[in-house]
């Protein structure tokens, strides 16, 4: 088996939120770290996924043991206005990596990075359970079907935690910056999810470069909460005022212009099997983000 002295981790669209949090983690561990954006001048390589050549040139340069891909449009309103928008950024990039991959380098690993807006109804889901509402979740799913045409891990997962990429700010944040400001905010009562922090789902991204399972596999906490008591638990545990955030329900609303999934909670025991690791409790991945907010 090879060390992680000895593997080139390829960072796929690494200079997004969850990147800035996974990159140096992974180069921590020993691996050697390349970090790929289309035009962020902070990656060591930037290349347009869309372009069939571009891509393969990149990943001839490159040469990686372990691709990890965190491209993606998950902006649900445009995705869902823009469809061709989300097949290029969600569908199309999948389909020109594994199409080098299976001309060029099979041994290579590739880690592909999913979401949990393809499951709605009462959870918790096993993977099989699929239910696709939005075109977001329809070119995630797409995606993920382009994925397994190589040895690939598919992870379906929701994070949060405080993001250190200057351009994206992650729901946490949105809510201690709101909160603390004194603003007025709404929450969902009728949205659940099972999500995890950056920081766990990073470290749990490691254990996969690692391992290497083969499959899709639901990532994320265990006794997952609606929206707005995840809210509520966070300014708990925050010490934020909660006087001015009111509990709604998505019908109630006129700022949502496409249908979000009701119940995204995951049944994870597949990938907990497969890992050999523990998912903690969405209430305990929530006390963690004291260390990120307030110390």
């Amino acid at each position: 088996m090879m060390t992680s002295a000895n593997q080139k981790v390829l960072l796929l669209g690494a200079t997004g939120m969850l990147g800035a949090t996974l990159a140096p983690l992974i180069a921590t561990r020993g691996y050697e770290v390349v970090i790929h954006g289309r035009v962020d001048a902070s990656a060591s390589y930037r290349a347009d996924l869309n372009s069939i050549d571009a891509t393969c040139a990149l990943l001839e340069l490159i040469n990686p043991d372990v691709i990890v891909n965190l491209v993606g449009l998950t902006d649900v309103d445009r995705c869902e206005a823009q469809p061709n928008d989300a097949y290029l950024a969600n569908v199309r990039t999948v389909e020109h990596i594994t199409n080098w991959l299976r001309q060029h380098k099979e041994a290579c690993h590739f880690v592909h990075i999913s979401t949990d807006q393809v499951y709605d109804g009462p959870g918790l889901h096993a993977e099989r359970n699929v239910t696709l509402k939005n075109y977001y979740a329809f070119s995630k799913y797409a995606g993920e079907l382009a994925a397994i045409g190589v040895p690939s891990t598919i992870l379906r997962t929701n994070f949060f935690g405080r993001s250190h990429c200057v351009r994206r700010s992650s729901l946490t944040d949105w809510l201690f910056r709101a909160l603390s400001n004194g603003e007025s905010i709404q929450v969902f009562d009728d949205v659940h999810f099972s999500p995890l922090t950056m920081n766990t789902l990073s470290m749990v991204i490691e254990r996969v470069i690692q391992q290497k399972p083969i499959g899709v596999f639901n990532v994320g906490s265990h006794d997952g909460m609606s929206k707005a008591d995840f809210a509520f638990t966070f300014a708990k545990v925050n010490g934020l005022p909660t006087g001015k955030m009111t509990r709604t329900t998505t019908d109630k609303v006129t700022f949502l212009k496409t249908y979000r999934p009701k119940d995204m909670r995951m049944d994870c025991t597949k990938f907990e099997n497969a890992i050999g690791i523990k998912l903690p409790a969405l209430k305990d991945e929530i006390e963690r983000t004291v260390k990120e907010y307030i110390c």
